[in-house]
């Protein structure tokens, strides 16, 4: 309770308010009948005169404005409580998310996040929506009805002493059958948001190989899934209905079979068992309102449990108790230190063992090596997208998990294997890097990445709209203005991974020049498949296998490391080389 009442002081005048307005509207239900009863008594017994007529229609319109305006303040305040109360978890696990490392991010996976912060959230939302409208109301009607039935007739009330203890067993019972149902209900919700972005994500890929039918296979079964799960679910509901209603006609139909004798035997007044059965409807008109709050409330603590997960994960990667605030990245040198490294933590092989390599400050460093050998592994480091498991990670000559992680991560460009925009407008994307950036420095890196070329050819230049993911781009020209997005922020250290696979080799040579020429002092990490891109570099490291098996210039490596000779051989024409 302690974690929900941060979301609720905000706003706790809404959710006084909104029950407040409740009783209100409940206090006027109270007097109706009894209004009505008085009514009925005198026009049966011929005393209601004119007067009497005018003073009751006042009363009763008294008392309907009574309910309108507390029914009115209820749902308004209610809504309003329960609207912010949602935007305010959502923005919290939200931002929690933000904090995640990859590790933490794949152990939900992204699908089940997204399901978590819309449809969990929002299952809260009406939860709190009609507790808040329901909470004192379904209680005050029972209580208040109960009152007014007894101090009515207590000789009737025996049918209410039968008819509810039965009602609470079967809601009770219900509401334990229905926990476990909305459980799986939003396990199937994941797996079918999971099935449609993968899908909507993949869309070229499921075109280009004709597999429309496949997709279509594959969603119809997690669409049926979560059918099933929901009727299921909702079966108990649909069962609640009508049994409520059975009891209910039932203790109707008992109270007019004993009422009749009261006022044939006793001389109870018509308008006296007129007025029972309405406060026994209510009673039991309560009753359904508790148990469809309850039927709520399963559904509401399923997901209050998955969103709670979502807030008490620790982020593997966070600031240590040893963090210099105030350290930030100078010069750019970078150290390994005998860096080992498992994705899980219980795996027999490491994805790299026993790394040894510094890099100095301003240098131009290639990493080659075959796919999966641990290049870009070994470059997350740098920035703590992953923390080693033995050894440690040296920039300036300080521990990398010394320093904020906004100030390391903020001396680090990277441009990564998958070239991610974003929807809006080139500018946008760019200032990525430095959302103060004036329009001068942006065309200028823009230049330095060779992507001015082909942006001033567009009709709006740089305020060109660009589709989720770049996707009205090339790859090439998405790979280009990541690197431009990259150089605007200024990084001490710039990490480009294999981030010029789609550009041509000319091109290419123009943004090396660009690198050596207008960047020399920041510290260039270049991962590549080709051997062109590196063979520059003032220092080459050839990978495999998760180790380093050569460091040296393009010429030292070519007569002393076989491995390296190969791939050289194997790109360049043997004559040529």
């Amino acid at each position: 309770m302690k974690r929900w009442m941060k979301y609720v002081r905000p706003h706790i005048r809404s959710f006084i308010l909104g029950p407040c307005g409740m009783i209100i509207e409940t206090i006027g239900e109270m007097f109706m009948p009894l209004i009505l009863s008085l009514i009925i008594n005198d026009g049966y017994e011929g005393t209601l005169t004119v007067g009497k007529s005018i003073g009751y229609a006042g009363i009763l319109i008294g008392i309907v404005l009574l309910m309108m305006s507390g029914g009115v303040a209820g749902a308004y305040f209610g809504s309003k409580a329960s609207v912010n109360f949602a935007a305010d978890l959502r923005r919290d696990v939200y931002t929690k998310i933000q904090k995640y490392s990859f590790s933490n991010i794949d152990k939900f996976s992204a699908s089940s996040l997204v399901t978590r912060m819309t449809n969990d959230v929002t299952q809260l939302q009406n939860f709190v929506n009609m507790l808040l409208r329901m909470a004192l109301r379904s209680p005050g009607m029972f209580i208040g009805g109960i009152v007014m039935a007894i101090s009515l007739r207590p000789s009737l009330s025996v049918v209410l002493g039968v008819t509810m203890p039965i009602m609470i067993v079967v809601i009770s019972l219900l509401i334990k059958i229905s926990m476990p149902r909305f459980a799986i209900l939003q396990k199937r919700v994941d797996k079918l948001n999971a099935t449609v972005r993968e899908n909507v994500t993949n869309v070229r890929v499921v075109k280009s190989f004709v597999r429309e039918d496949l997709e279509n296979d594959k969603f119809e079964i997690a669409n049926a899934e979560l059918k099933n799960s929901g009727m299921n679910a909702v079966k108990v509901m649909i069962y609640m209905m009508p049994v409520m209603n059975l009891f209910m006609y039932a203790t109707v139909i008992a109270l007019i079979w004993m009422g009749h004798k009261e006022v044939l035997n006793f001389g109870m007044p018509v308008g006296d068992l007129s007025a029972f059965i309405t406060y026994a409807t209510q009673i039991l008109s309560s009753l359904m309102m508790v148990s469809f709050l309850l039927m709520t409330s399963s559904r509401a603590m399923t997901s209050a449990k998955r969103i709670c997960e979502v807030l008490d994960e620790v982020p593997d990667i966070q600031d240590g108790k040893n963090v210099n605030v105030e350290r930030k990245v100078n010069s750019g040198e970078i150290e390994f230190k005998n860096v080992s490294f498992r994705y899980y933590k219980h795996s027999e092989e490491a994805v790299l063992e026993h790394i040894n390599l510094k890099i100095k400050a301003g240098d131009t460093v290639g990493i080659i090596g075959s796919t999966g050998c641990g290049k870009t592994t070994l470059v997350s480091m740098i920035p703590r997208l992953y923390d080693v498991d033995e050894g440690e990670v040296l920039v300036d000559g300080v521990n990398v998990k010394d320093y904020s992680l906004v100030n390391l991560r903020d001396g680090i460009g990277i441009v990564l294997q998958k070239n991610l925009l974003f929807a809006g407008s080139i500018a946008d994307n760019l200032r990525w890097g430095d959302m103060e950036a004036s329009d001068e420095e942006m065309i200028k890196m823009a230049k330095y990445a060779a992507a001015d070329k082909f942006v001033s050819t567009f009709q709006e230049g740089y305020q060109t709209e660009l589709d989720k993911g770049g996707s009205n781009l090339s790859g090439g020209q998405k790979q280009r203005l990541c690197i431009a997005r990259a150089l605007l922020k200024k990084p001490k250290i710039l990490i480009l991974d294999d981030s010029t696979s789609a550009v041509d080799t000319a091109t290419e040579a123009q943004i090396r020049e660009a690198f050596r020429n207008e960047i020399p002092h920041c510290t260039k990490i270049i991962i590549a498949q080709r051997i062109s891109s590196v063979m520059e570099a003032d220092t080459i490291v050839v990978m495999n296998d998760g180790k380093i098996t050569g460091i040296g210039t393009h010429g030292d490596l070519l007569k002393t490391n076989e491995e390296y000779s190969e791939i050289y051989y194997s790109q360049m024409d043997r004559k040529e080389a």
